[in-house]
């Protein structure tokens, strides 16, 4: 089979089957086009709601949505900078706002005729992800084509489509992201790099062509060599962080013309491509450039045209040295030491002199394209960790397909040994393949990127395979003819190597199974109810406290930071929750999110959800206000920074869900400590009969923090939060084994919703087991120290009104023996009730005052710049006193109303005197406690399914009674 790239044509084949055999492949594409599509649309009718609400399948995607409405509504513009999330600051959105959404919204604007509706704005959103995803079949072919002709072509785009993984997954409808852009747009980079190597070779450009000025010798290395340099420029305008493929250039162009000049062949040539296309990539980045002082990769800043410059100098550098090389008569195998010699000096001095720039390009190498180097926190996104075990990784996701690329990158590289013609090209494919699997051995994510070298390169291994075997069926129909028994048979062999893996009945599941599989996240699912209730229930940012502020905050409008931030009006206030769910409060609630998926704030987060008070907690939010770091702080430290500060800028809402308090509480301590541990002990607990086991559990530690206090015990005791929302969907946490595992922490979502009768029973048994120390068996997961909770909690922070009183005939009570408990019944409006407890001990003179965040009515609501709150007291606060002493328990008792003015205000309520009560009951209280954390609102046919939604029934059930040995582990990780 021929692989040449440069075809001549005579003139004399004009016939049918001659015309076929130059044209076959292009319906063979089209064909193959049509398959991914359709391969990716399968589950399109999930995403289709019928009230016309978005539903996305992940949550970058929703940011993404939210920034193509953002470019709709300006268009042709992209988001600058995001004050709707990120606060009290704001954001540049990076990655986000970029190519990938402006090609979007121009084809909904064609579509649309220049006004398009949000239904056609989402259906062009949706369907633009499947159709990205087959577009790449085109590079991939005449990338393919160029290593092993046409054939060779046609087999990559088959193994792109039969790839299943990250590249199928991340490309289905539903998955409005990025990625697939990325994929597209490096595919095009890297074939224009290597059509421009090619021109260049056959065209031979020299320094002296440049400075004679023959531009009709130069003339088309620049044009190709110029392509080369927008298509790499496209390529970053999809994804800033793309930067990495003008590393993976830099190590390529260092290493082709030390190989030139080993060779006797001029520098000049290659270098010229170098030059030319890095020099048009660092002008044409300059014109993206937001942050012109950021050397971030995940901005468009300095750090893209300043690499692109560095590289294009490098090759105008390496030519040079080359020819002094020669002027001085120096031996030629020593130009590469002095080139390693160089490129580390540069290292040193960079790190001596810029040390930012050093650390941001050091950094995105370990994090993004070496397998070693990452950090903690890095390993706490589910989608930058690396595959446990790779090579088991890459067979699940390509087959057999992934070593027949290894094999036809040997090929290449021993091209010369065989004689054969060594090309420019292929020493960049050899380059950027080894570059692409280090990066999928280091964040499992970028086996997207991988799929393309191996559609690729498997070109190669096609091309060799035919020419060892002496297969030609691309030159005259009389070569089929001629085809031998053994030719036959090498071919399906071939054929079954590549794809039988990827087809049934070998493969466990085909990329038609997968693509059916693409559905709505349920956590995302979970959210999107709170999130609608925030918005509809809370006023809008700017009108917090009436201050009727809010048209300054535009949801669409253009904002330009003042040093880098961004300063709030009075009124506007944020919602502290989690990283992961920051952009689904942007996008479903239009609230303003303290942290969020760039990781913005992520530190400061976790602190405030691991604080083990509510002094250190509130003392984390006002820092957060007035601009002070948070992490590593102690709480004295803290007091000492925000005093006397006010702000004006407050975090009002906080919302947390059943995985951050179970399966994502471990990443949560990564990012500011203690470490997981410091939150678990081993446990005996009893299963079955007389048998017991050490069980990793939550410890106090756990159940002191703010995410504990709030989520799991309804904020009892603390005096500045109340529950204004529980999501009707309940989730189950605590212990349990899972896989044969136990977890300290982890989560499972009940199916169904509402509150009845029978999970009213499932919480009164676990309630039971944890009291006992037991393990519960009767959900089909064991379950241990487990608690039923809505899977969504938002809570308002609010002054507190300070309710005072004091007891009649006070003289002769000992206050030190005295203890005031104030109650007030609740009720959700799921119809789960609970009771709000608060204690305090008594003054010398009989008095006591409380600080309690509930309201006994709801006369404020959003129009008056407050909360219309769906949790509502169902009678007055009773206030008792209770005294311990030589006569005996004395108890005095009263009663009062809180105005839901004085919560927010932070009034005082009188209570008046306190009578005694004859006979008390005995039954004192402390207000450690709440029955409302323990009741849920599911019925389920098996008790229980996986936080996957899978049922889980069989794994990790006892016989008999008796419960299988867990080895503790730490939880598995998440977001």
């Amino acid at each position: 089979m021929s692989t040449d790239t440069e075809r001549v044509e005579d003139g004399t084949e004009t016939s049918v089957l001659e015309s076929f055999r130059d044209w076959y492949h292009l319906p063979v594409i089209g064909v193959v086009m049509l398959f991914m599509v359709w391969l990716r649309t399968q589950s399109y009718d999930r995403f289709v709601t019928e009230d016309g609400t978005p539903a996305l399948a992940g949550v970058d995607s929703w940011y993404h949505w939210r920034t193509i409405n953002w470019t709709a509504e300006n268009y042709p513009h992209t988001m600058p900078y995001e004050v709707w999330t990120g606060f009290p600051t704001g954001t540049y959105v990076g990655q986000f706002g970029t190519l990938f959404d402006q090609l979007i919204v121009t084809v909904a604007m064609i579509v649309g005729l220049g006004d398009p509706s949000q239904q056609t704005l989402y259906t062009v959103s949706l369907l633009s992800i499947p159709v990205m995803a087959a577009l790449v079949a085109i590079p991939v072919f005449y990338a393919g084509r160029r290593l092993g002709g046409t054939i060779g072509g046609i087999v990559s785009v088959l193994v792109l489509a039969l790839a299943k993984g990250q590249f199928l997954s991340r490309s289905t409808v539903g998955q409005l992201d990025h990625h697939v852009g990325e994929v597209l747009f490096m595919a095009i980079a890297v074939l224009a790099m290597m059509v421009a190597l090619t021109v260049a070779e056959r065209e031979k450009p020299i320094y002296e062509l440049v400075v004679d000025r023959d531009w009709d010798g130069l003339r088309r290395p620049a044009i190709y060599s110029a392509l080369a340099g927008l298509a790499l420029t496209l390529y970053i305008w999809v994804w800033p962080s793309a930067i990495l493929l003008i590393g993976i250039f830099a190590i390529f162009f260092t290493v082709q013309l030390c190989l030139d000049y080993l060779r006797g062949v001029s520098p000049d040539h290659v270098a010229f491509v170098g030059a030319v296309s890095l020099g048009v990539t660092a002008l044409l980045t300059i014109l993206l450039m937001e942050q012109p002082g950021s050397t971030g990769s995940t901005n468009f800043g300095l750090l893209q045209p300043l690499s692109a410059v560095l590289v294009a100098a490098g090759c105008v550098f390496m030519a040079w040295l080359a020819r002094e090389w020669n002027n001085r008569g120096l031996e030629r195998q020593y130009y590469p030491v002095a080139i390693g010699g160089l490129i580390v000096a540069t290292f040193v001095v960079m790190w001596l002199a810029v040390p930012s720039l050093f650390d941001s390009i050091i950094g995105n190498a370990t994090r993004r394209m070496l397998p070693f180097g990452g950090t903690a926190t890095d390993l706490t996104i589910a989608e930058a960790q690396p595959p446990e075990d790779f090579f088991n990784r890459v067979f699940t996701e390509f087959g057999s397909a992934f070593y027949t690329m290894l094999a036809g990158l040997a090929f290449l590289a021993i091209r010369p040994l065989l004689g054969r013609k060594f090309r420019a090209e292929h020493t960049l494919v050899i380059v950027w393949t080894v570059f692409l699997i280090s990066m999928a051995a280091t964040q499992v994510r970028f086996m997207y990127y991988l799929t393309l070298a191996v559609a690729v390169v498997n070109a190669a291994f096609i091309a060799e395979i035919t020419r060892l075997f002496d297969l030609d069926l691309e030159s005259s129909l009389d070569s089929v003819r001629q085809v031998e028994t053994y030719q036959v048979i090498v071919v399906l062999l071939v054929v079954l190597l590549l794809f039988a893996p990827l087809l049934p009945p070998l493969a466990q599941a085909t990329a038609w199974d997968q693509g059916k599989q693409t559905g709505v996240s349920g956590s995302t699912m979970n959210w999107e109810e709170s999130n609608h209730w925030l918005k509809e229930n809370t006023p809008a940012p700017g009108n917090y406290g009436g201050a009727n502020n809010a048209d300054e905050l535009d949801y669409y409008g253009t904002y330009t930071p003042g040093d880098g931030n961004y300063e709030y009006p009075e009124g506007a206030y944020g919602v502290m929750s989690w990283w992961d769910y920051g952009h689904l409060i942007t996008t479903q609630a239009e609230r303003i999110p303290h942290s969020n998926p760039f990781q913005q704030n992520a530190r400061s987060s976790s602190a405030y959800l691991t604080a083990e008070s509510e002094e250190r907690a509130e003392l984390i939010l006002d820092a957060i206000a007035a601009g002070e770091p948070v992490a590593d702080r102690s709480t004295e430290e803290l007091r000492q920074a925000t005093s006397g500060s006010d702000s004006g800028e407050d975090v009002r809402y906080v919302m947390i869900d059943n995985e951050m308090a179970g399966q994502k509480f471990s990443p949560i301590t990564q990012w500011s400590g203690p470490d997981y541990g410091h939150y678990i002990n081993n446990e005996e607990f009893a299963f079955g009969g007389n048998q017991t086991q050490a069980l990793p559990t939550a410890n106090e530690n756990y159940d002191n923090t703010t995410l504990s206090s709030l989520y799991l015990q309804d904020a009892a005791g603390m005096e500045h939060y109340r529950l204004v929302h529980e999501n009707d969907k309940y989730a189950i946490v605590g212990g349990m084994g899972i896989r044969g595992q136990a977890i300290p922490r982890y989560s499972l979502q009940l199916r169904g919703s509402g509150w009845t009768n029978q999970t009213r029973a499932i919480q009164q048994q676990l309630a039971q087991a944890r009291s006992n120390n037991q393990v519960y068996q009767g959900l089909g997961n064991p379950v241990w120290d487990g608690h039923v909770v809505s899977s969504v909690k938002t809570y308002e922070r609010v002054e507190g009104a300070t309710i005072t009183g004091s007891v009649d005939d006070a003289d002769d009570i000992d206050p030190a023996n005295a203890t005031a408990v104030v109650a007030v019944d609740l009720e959700t409006d799921t119809g789960r009730t609970f009771t709000y407890r608060q204690q305090a001990s008594l003054a010398d003179d009989g008095s006591f005052e409380v600080t309690v965040p509930y309201a006994t009515n709801d006369e404020l609501g959003v129009e008056d710049g407050y909360t219309d709150s769906s949790v509502e007291a169902t009678g007055n606060y009773t206030i008792s006193v209770f005294e311990s002493g030589e006569q005996g328990l004395r108890q005095f008792t009263g009663e009062t109303t809180v105005p839901e003015p004085a919560v927010v205000q932070g009034e005082t309520v009188s209570a008046g005197g306190l009578e005694e009560v004859e006979n008390p009951s005995g039954n004192e209280t402390t207000g450690n406690e709440t029955s409302g954390n323990e009741t849920t609102g599911n019925e389920t046919d098996d008790g229980s399914t996986d936080a996957d939604g899978t049922n889980s029934s069989d794994e990790g059930t006892a016989d008999n009674g008796t419960a299988n040995a867990f080895e503790p582990v730490a939880a598995e990780r998440a977001h």
